[in-house]
């Protein structure tokens, strides 16, 4: 099968960044919001955006004719057409049931429903549908226009003609695509979230300093940034969330969060984008390891 159109649930940052990359490769696109103000602010961030590539010469057309593929709505009947419909909406189980249900109605029988959860099991998400075969997991990394992986995600009951779709998508959105199966956390947070449990759990050992682990993963490791750089990044509420749902079903100490973690969020402290998280980014060209951990 073919995939033409494009349907986005969601126009955050994910919901957004998708949009922008399909709208980009030359799919129409429409997105779904609650409001039309949410919708306003995620076109404004795909606007400056498209602007920043055509800056750099990394677009061949023009920004007004790739956002000219990109369409809003508040009403779910217009993805009744979209060959597929890729959901970025919070990760919030029982918030994407209800989605999918309202999808269910109005969605033509041989679209693919799709999800961009990070850790959600996509069989759970699939259970409240009535195309089990037709259901994948799509996880994108942020932010979604640079970022070239995606993961592709099958349950046990994704037909095989449905899962190439989805690589052949992928591909065609200008991503690499890696094949996984439908185990909480897939690859790259199965792999990637206790690297960063065991980073805080070294600190609050005293095995070195914030920065001094940073350094040390960056310079000894070559990643490029470190782990508590990471975190600040993703954001400190979302990873620890994230070690509930991969603790729930592994029950392994390595997925369960640290007391530092919980006692972070508990305060509010969710790094970039509260200003404060393992780094204090009251000048964000020059965040300050905190000292109060």
């Amino acid at each position: 099968m073919q995939i033409k159109s494009v349907g986005v649930i969601g126009c955050g940052l994910m919901g957004s960044g998708i949009a922008q990359a399909a709208a980009t490769a030359g799919f129409p696109v429409i997105v779904l919001e609650a409001e039309q103000r949410f919708l306003d602010r995620g076109f404004t961030g795909v606007e400056r955006s498209l602007a920043k590539f055509a800056e750099k010469g990394t677009i061949t057309e023009s920004p007004d004719a790739i956002r000219a593929r990109l369409k809003g709505t508040t009403n779910v009947e217009d993805l009744a057409d979209c060959d597929i419909i890729i959901e970025a909406i919070l990760e919030n189980v029982p918030e994407k049931h209800k989605m999918y249900a309202a999808l269910e109605k109005v969605a033509k029988p041989d679209a693919i429903f799709a999800s961009n959860t990070s850790s959600i099991s996509i069989t759970e998400l699939m259970a409240a549908t009535k195309r089990p075969e037709r259901f994948i997991g799509l996880h994108f990394f942020n932010p979604v226009p640079l970022m070239k992986l995606v993961e592709v995600i099958r349950t046990i009951a994704t037909s095989d003609e449905v899962f190439e779709a989805a690589v052949d998508f992928g591909t065609k959105l200008g991503k690499v695509p890696v094949r996984t199966k439908d185990s909480s956390g897939f690859i790259v947070n199965r792999l990637l979230v206790p690297y960063l449990l065991d980073a805080i759990r070294a600190y609050e050992e005293g095995v070195g300093s914030i920065v001094d682990i940073d350094q040390a993963m960056k310079l000894g490791c070559g990643y490029p940034m470190g782990p508590f750089t990471l975190l600040d990044f993703v954001g400190l509420d979302t990873c620890y969330y994230i070690t509930h749902v991969m603790f729930d079903e592994f029950r392994e100490k390595r997925f369960a969060a640290p007391p530092l973690l919980k006692r972070m969020v508990l305060a509010g402290w969710y790094g970039r984008k509260t200003g404060k998280g393992f780094y204090d980014y009251t000048d964000p060209n020059n965040p300050i390891a905190n000292q109060n951990l």
